[in-house]
């Protein structure tokens, strides 16, 4: 066996027990204070990332010809595993991940595991995704929806320099791009959703309403700034192949000095439970650091999926421990869950916009969080009132 022989086979022999490695429950640490994890009795979190840059399958960045490339370097290097929808699929748990290459360019890679835990592997090679009649620079964050008329859906942000500012290259228009498929392989893409302002966060819910597609928005008047902007809406769409929102309304407000006050947007399509519809989506804040991105959950009406029926106070999950470290710091995003027949939800979700998590829980314990944890009462003597009531309730227990 030559020396590059050996490299290659030490370098596989390393890849294979990454893929292979067991998850673990993550356990009660706060050893390592402030970053402390300790359990909340809603979800379970998990020890080790399901996918990081490590995962990605050793033929999309090696060329291992040993003439073409002697040293055995990384011809195409890989950034980041992220912001990644999910299915079941075949009695499989997939997530339709978002790879971030070393060139910031994103792409759409599909990742499989028995069991939703770990052993995630790549399938053979990366989607190919259509271009719209006018091709993004960049297409990112794909929410995966099997809708009741027979397709799956993927509603993905499509990002385009913005050529009204020619000067500026950092200026940018976000749409949401549409695509459908049948076998998570070949996709046919739709022209993108035609809207009055820039969309970011667009969800496909996975029934009809009144006859209608109906999908959940978040309306920005910029790229990054929200402006006008006032939560997360709702709209009704005739015709899904030519889908133009003509009518938009919030149905989850954002407020001052909340987990939402910069911008909110829905992560998945909710989960349809005998309660009423979960929602899970992600909240927005300016710290003297930055933005922070925290989880946080509501839930909606079975008789009308626009009306709001609870709302916890505050986040749902936050980046714990090293979960905090990474390309974005402080951000915890999702777009992708996957409820079991069992009744069991693995929740998938990316950390610090550098790789993907998991966390599980159940439909009745996110129930049970959803309808009996107090709401935000929007102001500090509201939230005393509210421990105060708690204290009270213990001491007559």
């Amino acid at each position: 066996m030559t020396e590059f022989e050996k490299k290659v086979a030490a370098l596989r022999k390393r890849h294979e027990e990454l893929l292979n490695r067991k998850n673990e429950v993550m356990e009660w640490d706060c050893s390592n204070s402030p970053f402390c994890y300790a359990e909340n009795g809603i979800y379970e979190k998990y020890k080790n990332p399901v996918l990081t840059a490590a995962h990605i399958p050793l033929e999309w960045k090696y060329d291992f010809n040993e003439k073409d490339n002697p040293y055995l370097m990384q011809r195409i290097m890989c950034n980041a595993t992220l912001n990644s929808g999910a299915i079941k699929w075949n009695d499989k748990y997939l997530l339709i991940v978002r790879v971030e290459g070393a060139d910031r360019k994103s792409y759409f890679a599909v990742a499989e595991s028995p069991n939703g835990i770990d052993n995630f592997r790549f399938w053979e090679e990366p989607i190919t995704m259509p271009d719209d009649v006018i091709p993004a620079t960049n297409i990112y964050d794909m929410r995966i929806t099997k809708h009741e008329d027979g397709w799956v859906y993927g509603v993905f942000c499509a990002e385009r320099h913005d050529d009204s500012q020619p000067g500026n290259l950092s200026a940018a228009t976000a749409t949401a791009g549409i695509a459908r498929t049948k076998d998570l392989k070949t996709w046919e893409r739709l022209p993108d959703l035609k809207t009055k302002s820039q969309q970011r966060n667009v969800v496909l819910h996975p029934e009809f309403v009144d006859g209608k597609y109906a999908f959940y928005t978040r309306p920005q008047d910029g790229f990054i700034d929200t402006g006008s902007g006032g939560g997360i809406g709702w709209a009704l769409i005739d015709d899904i192949t030519h889908a133009e929102v003509k009518e938009e309304t919030i149905i989850n407000a954002r407020h001052y000095h909340t987990i939402t006050e910069v911008k909110n947007g829905e992560g998945p399509h909710p989960i349809k439970t005998p309660k009423g519809w979960l929602h899970l989506a992600h909240g927005v804040r300016a710290t003297a650091d930055g933005l922070r991105y925290v989880l946080y959950m509501y839930m909606t009406s079975l008789d009308d999926p626009t009306k709001v029926i609870a709302q916890p106070g505050g986040y749902f999950l936050v980046p714990e421990g090293y979960e905090y470290l990474g390309d974005v710091m402080n951000v915890a995003f999702a777009n992708g869950w996957i409820a079991d027949e069992d009744g069991r939800v693995f929740i998938y979700y990316a950390s610090a916009d550098t790789r993907m998590h998991v966390a599980t829980s159940t439909i009745d314990r996110l129930i049970d969080y959803c309808m009996n944890t107090p709401e935000d009462g929007l102001t500090t003597a509201a939230s005393v009132e509210t421990i105060k009531k708690l204290i009270a309730k213990n001491r007559n227990s």
